[in-house]
């Protein structure tokens, strides 16, 4: 999970496919701004039959109260994408409250709020240079990659926002996270108008397409995946799918097999330009790239099932090059592996048969969930952490059982302890599951997660989540990953920046040119 690469089944990927084949244009009916680019814009978009626009709010942000962090209470913009094309008496309640975020509260037509700070050395550089007539510096584009940088995306009904249930059957939207993923993609767009507007003049294309959105994202992302079993397994298993679907091709011809080298060198460069603070995570690109230079000469895409069998011998190396490779063997097959992104959804949540009786728990609970039984969690380093939802911000936080107060307050995600003390209540009895949980209530939660696991293998992260080992910085590149993330930059194990949008099509590219060869972006792409 730790290791996961955007593959084509990544959500903005998805996104991005519905409104080329719509070629959806992007109107900007209103643009209220100062010369110092502060006031509010709004962008309208027609998706699957229905107008949703984008209200973008900028305001003046004293450099003392700019943080990522998420005790910020101001930020340098806010956003609010509005279902429908906002009235002036809406636009006017939003301009009001989206700067407050969750100090303020929304309706059911506002359906994703955010916020974003500028990259300010870059936003200065890009405008600056405007105002000087010449363009920005070339390096200073690609080491940065974004204007501005979202510290949250907020969705289903936080703050009085929207259910997802308003939206998830509706054309274009109903996919994971396609709301949210149309915001960043709107909100890109607006960084673009707002540095062309202070600067005074516009940008190239080919910078402009490099510049995507930056995001700061924490703990508050983790427990999303642990909570929503069936979700997790959808993801998975489509992306399982389509590595399966690919590896079983007989034969590659001769196009395919230089489109693959051409994206293997595409890797190659991407990870050239993934640069990092952190010493320890650039030591792990920086082996990343000798692996992967050393491997792209050995790439063989002749012979018979070529695919299955570079894939095997990729077991021989990293995980980082396993992943790499198979985001990698995927990209170029959209015919083969797209429709799969159809799957990725969860309409009904679980859908689990009952098991006859104890015998049959326990000897399911010893078939899948093997890996639970081991640790001791008595053992102060099995059960070092815990999770739980802070007051003040309403978000999940990770404590030192040991050191810190809260751990009364814990939040229920250490399934693997769970179902190793529910294993441990059946005994050596056999009696309808109905009377066990009647007479141990307390395992309600882990009798659930072990029903699904016949049905879906790839529900549970097989991983001790309260261990002092565990490293929330994985469930959330793996999380990211499927937004269609790239160039993680950690900042400690439970919070990362990353990229969004970096290459993507600008509006204008929906309606030309091929607006799905954006995997891995390279500058100049």
């Amino acid at each position: 999970m730790g290791s996961m690469f955007p593959t084509r089944l990544s959500f903005l990927r998805s996104l991005i496919r519905r409104l080329a084949a719509e070629q959806v244009t992007v109107a900007r009916p209103v643009w209220q701004m100062d010369a110092d680019g502060f006031g509010h814009a709004v962008y309208t978009v027609h998706l699957g039959g229905h107008p949703y626009s984008l209200v973008a709010v900028s305001t003046d942000l004293p450099p003392e109260l700019r943080t990522d962090r998420v005790i910020a209470t101001a930020w340098d913009s806010a956003y609010v994408l509005y279902d429908g094309v906002p009235g002036a008496g809406d636009i006017a309640r939003i301009a009001a409250a989206a700067p407050k975020q969750e100090a303020a509260r929304f309706t059911e037509r506002d359906l994703v709020l955010s916020r974003a700070n500028k990259s300010v050395r870059l936003f200065a550089h890009v405008t600056d240079s405007l105002r000087a007539g010449r363009q920005p510096d070339v390096q200073m584009i690609r080491d940065v990659g974004y204007l501005m940088r979202t510290t949250a995306v907020y969705g289903n009904g936080k703050f009085g926002i929207a259910d997802r249930a308003v939206i998830e059957t509706r054309p274009g939207l109903e996919g994971p996270f396609a709301a949210e993923m149309l915001t960043v993609w709107l909100i890109r767009h607006f960084t673009h108008d707002l540095a062309e507007h202070v600067g005074g003049a516009p940008l190239d294309p080919k910078l402009k397409r490099h510049l995507g959105i930056g995001n700061s994202t924490g703990l508050g992302m983790a427990p999303f995946l642990v909570s929503h079993p069936v979700l997790l397994n959808n993801w998975m298993l489509a992306r399982e799918t389509a590595l399966a679907r690919v590896c079983a091709i007989e034969t590659v011809d001769a196009p395919m097999r230089a489109r693959l080298h051409a994206l293997a060198d595409r890797a190659a460069r991407h990870l050239s330009e993934w640069q990092v603070p952190d010493a320890d995570h650039q030591t792990r690109i920086d082996q990343l790239r000798k692996d992967w230079d050393a491997l792209r000469p050995t790439l063989d895409f002749s012979g018979t099932q070529p695919l299955a069998r570079i894939m095997d011998q990729a077991q021989a190396h990293s995980l980082d090059v396993q992943e790499l490779l198979a985001a990698l063997l995927i990209e170029p097959f959209g015919d083969l592996v797209d429709g799969l992104a159809e799957c990725m959804g969860d309409a009904h949540g679980p859908l689990t048969l009952p098991l006859r009786d104890t015998g049959a728990l326990k000897s399911l609970i010893e078939t899948h969930f093997d890996w639970a039984l081991t640790p001791d969690y008595d053992a102060a380093e099995h059960c070092g952490q815990f999770w739980y939802v802070s007051e003040a911000k309403q978000e999940p936080r990770l404590g030192l059982r040991f050191e810190e107060d809260g751990a009364d307050l814990e939040s229920p995600l250490d399934i693997a302890r769970r179902i190793k003390a529910l294993h441990r209540a059946i005994g050596n009895r056999v009696q309808p599951v109905s009377d066990l949980l009647e007479q141990h209530p307390e395992h309600a939660l882990a009798l659930a997660r072990v029903q699904m696991a016949n049905r879906y293998p790839y529900a549970e992260i097989r991983d001790n989540l309260i261990a002092t080992s565990c490293l929330p910085i994985d469930m959330l590149r793996c999380k990211l990953s499927f937004f269609g993330a790239s160039k993680f930059d950690p900042k400690s194990d439970r919070w990362t920046r990353i990229t969004l949008c970096q290459g993507a099509p600008l509006a204008e590219d929906l309606t030309g040119g091929d607006p799905d060869d954006w995997w891995l972006p390279v500058f100049g792409q």
